[in-house]
């Protein structure tokens, strides 16, 4: 079953989400995110190195596309895997986050911009997938 999803879309899916990221918790939701989780501004103290950060990060990205890929089968439709992506981002990711945002007392916002980039996350890495079934 894991060979048989399509790897170059997997690779294409990861890259693409992983820059999703970077413009998501940058200039696009980078301050809202930063004001929720109360710190207005960066702190480069509290940063581990940034190799660290986003090698793991990208490997975790491209774990996900591949668990995605399984979970739409060979050679999806577009709108089938698109749909699939949609659900997890909106069905598992989302709603996971929000029962833990809601015991630990975390910020709307903050959910907001943390379930919302999952959202559009998983959607965009299924209509991607889909697009090289």
């Amino acid at each position: 079953m894991i060979l048989d999803i399509n790897w170059l879309a997997v690779l294409v899916a990861a890259v693409v989400t992983f820059v999703l990221g970077g413009l998501w918790y940058g200039p696009l939701f980078g301050k809202v995110w930063r004001t929720a989780e109360g710190r207005p501004d960066p702190d480069p103290t509290q940063a581990k190195h940034p190799v660290f950060v986003y090698g793991l990060s990208f490997v975790l990205m491209l774990i996900a596309a591949a668990v995605l890929a399984v979970a739409v089968g060979p050679d999806p439709s577009i709108d089938r895997s698109f749909v699939v992506g949609l659900v997890v981002g909106v069905g598992w990711v989302a709603t996971s986050f929000g029962v833990n945002y809601l015991f630990a007392g975390r910020r709307p916002a903050l959910l907001a911009v943390d379930a919302g980039y999952n959202v559009v996350l998983f959607a965009l890495m299924g209509l991607i997938i889909g697009l090289f079934g």
